[in-house]
């Protein structure tokens, strides 16, 4: 009696693999684009932001342009900055200072002439 060796067709074994690594889902990105959206936005409504730097000092402009590493605010008061993102504590629209600073003293950010209600 002979037995003839079935031999696998390794053409087909390779197809199998790559098609379960093509199944595999691939990790989501860790870049969620939300700083170049906040940078993007605030460009074009030419808000002027307070940036607050890393040793204390702020600096008050509009942000011109960005890339990975820095970002060029453009001051009325003072020449642009090219300030390194390294260099930045956080940053926040000027208007926001003016609540931070009232909700520091005390006293409730509210429209004027409301009068306030005595508790």
């Amino acid at each position: 009696m002979n037995r003839k060796l079935i031999r696998p067709n390794l053409n087909e074994i390779k197809d199998k693999m790559n098609r379960e690594q093509a199944k595999k889902k691939s990790h989501p990105s860790s870049d969620t684009f939300a700083e170049n959206y906040y940078y993007l936005k605030q460009m074009n409504k030419r808000t002027t932001m307070v940036v607050a730097l890393s040793d204390g000092e702020k600096v008050f402009g509009i942000v011109e342009w960005y890339d990975r590493n820095c970002i060029k605010l453009n001051r009325q008061d003072g020449p642009n900055l090219l300030i390194y993102k390294s260099c930045i504590k956080y940053i926040h629209k000027k208007e926001e200072d003016r609540k931070e600073t009232a909700a520091s003293s005390g006293a409730s950010p509210r429209k004027p002439g409301r009068p306030r209600k005595n508790p």
